[in-house]
């Protein structure tokens, strides 16, 4: 089997039912699920807001979709969703006692820890912890100050740059996801997007409110990059085994001049609470060194398959195959 550029999937891939075809199927992703249990079980028990969630595959095999939309839980969840994808496609194709050849790996926002886990950065259960405690925060951030974010279809990065500067007014607004010519997230005080939306459609763009607990990639995460950076301190990070993308510089992650690797990756984390999503730039970077990577087979986990739709947009030649599901394979 050739090396492949694994795609791994973020916060809005979730949907009822997600990775329940693995479950059911596949011993080594129903693993994967009891693993995260154990884990989650224990935190989510000593936190208020979590004691009576219950097990994670009941919420997400049968929701309900409220429960699984919050982002203390939808990050967890994704995350174990497309780990237990990966330990069945491993199964599925004798690498069940070994690893996938991996040309790269890349993750959306969220997906970025999903990525550096399977290149072996740090251990399942290390990243299951990183992002339960993300999104606990991340949603504390969020419930702290009225705020939102909002896709606009058809702008640039100048045109998403204008709308900011023109609706700001004084409070926050920046642009938070730079996923696709052509669809830009801004992200800000709850104010500025709304009128973030009214100048979008002064310019000719459409603008829709995306349905999130707060501003993401903004400065109003700072409380929660401040949390996070204390787990990271704490948490055994090692090189990764195949490049990982950085979604704050749209490149590979890379030990910076007088530090470690591990020392860069806690940083280049922290930070991409505060900044924005380059995507379209991880993408693009991939799609030009894939020969030099050695791999030119793109693949994306469970769930959803959001990562192929943005790559049509980023460069329509480039297909990715989705391992949403078991008869993917079969394909």
């Amino acid at each position: 089997m050739n090396p492949i550029i694994m795609l791994c999937p973020g916060q809005g891939a979730q949907a009822v039912g997600m990775a329940r075809a693995w479950f059911d199927t596949s011993p080594e992703a129903r693993g994967v699920f009891e693993r995260a249990e154990a884990v989650l079980g224990e935190l989510w028990a000593a936190d208020g807001a979590t004691a009576g969630l219950g097990k994670l595959s009941a919420l997400c095999f049968d929701g309900p979709e409220a429960t699984l939309n919050r982002t203390d839980v939808s990050q967890p969840a994704i995350y174990v969703a497309s780990v237990a994808s990966l330990a069945g496609v491993k199964a599925r194709l004798g690498f069940g006692n070994g690893e996938l050849p991996l040309a790269a790996a890349a993750g959306l926002s969220l997906g970025e820890y999903t990525a550096l886990h399977i290149a072996g950065a740090f251990s399942f259960e290390d990243g299951l912890r990183l992002v339960a405690l993300r999104g606990r925060a991340m949603q504390d951030a969020a419930e702290a100050s009225p705020s939102g974010m909002v896709a606009l279809i058809g702008a640039d990065e100048d045109q998403a740059q204008a709308v900011c500067d023109k609706a700001r007014g004084g409070e926050v607004l920046v642009c938070a996801n730079f996923n696709a010519p052509g669809q830009v997230v801004v992200s800000g005080s709850k104010g500025a997007c709304e009128r973030a939306a009214e100048v979008a459609g002064e310019m000719g763009l459409r603008a829709t409110a995306l349905p999130v607990a707060g501003a993401f990639h903004s400065p109003l995460m700072a409380a929660a990059a401040a949390r996070l950076g204390e787990a990271l301190a704490a948490t055994k990070i090692s090189e990764p085994r195949c490049p990982v993308m950085s979604n704050v510089t749209a490149e590979p992650h890379g030990a910076v001049a007088g530090g470690s690797m591990a020392d860069a990756i806690r940083r280049r984390l922290v930070e991409q609470l505060t900044s924005p999503v380059r995507w379209a730039g991880c993408c693009q970077w991939l799609i030009g060194n894939a020969g030099r990577l050695g791999g030119s087979e793109f693949v994306e986990l469970s769930p959803g398959k959001t990562l192929g739709g943005l790559m049509r947009r980023i460069d329509r030649g480039t297909k990715v195959k989705s391992y949403d599901d078991p008869s993917s394979l079969d394909a």
